[in-house]
């Protein structure tokens, strides 16, 4: 199993979907189009939407974060020693490429 260095948990998986239908340009944006900007697989994307993940890497929460025109800490929370990371189950877990 791979670590994550910092890892940041999203706030809410409703959010997350609200602000995907309106981002800071006025416009709707797609789970593709997303993942394509934050550099990740669409299925992370569906996941954090569904709530079945609740974590991303800190570039990858920065990336989301830009391009749905919001503050990171508005859609994000960070993580650390007070503060650990929820538990990923092993399937959801990032594969080594």
């Amino acid at each position: 199993m791979r670590s994550q260095q910092n890892p940041m948990v999203l706030v809410s998986p409703d959010l997350l979907v609200l602000l995907m239908k309106r981002t800071g340009d006025g416009c709707d944006i797609s789970v593709r189009d997303l993942a394509e900007a934050a550099g990740c697989h669409p299925s992370k994307i569906g996941h954090l939407r569904k709530g079945l993940r609740e974590t991303a890497t800190e570039p990858e929460a920065l990336a989301i974060a830009r391009r749905l025109g919001v503050d990171l800490f508005v859609l994000w929370k960070p993580t650390g020693r007070a503060n650990p990371a929820p538990f990923e189950p092993e399937h959801l877990m990032p594969v080594a490429v």
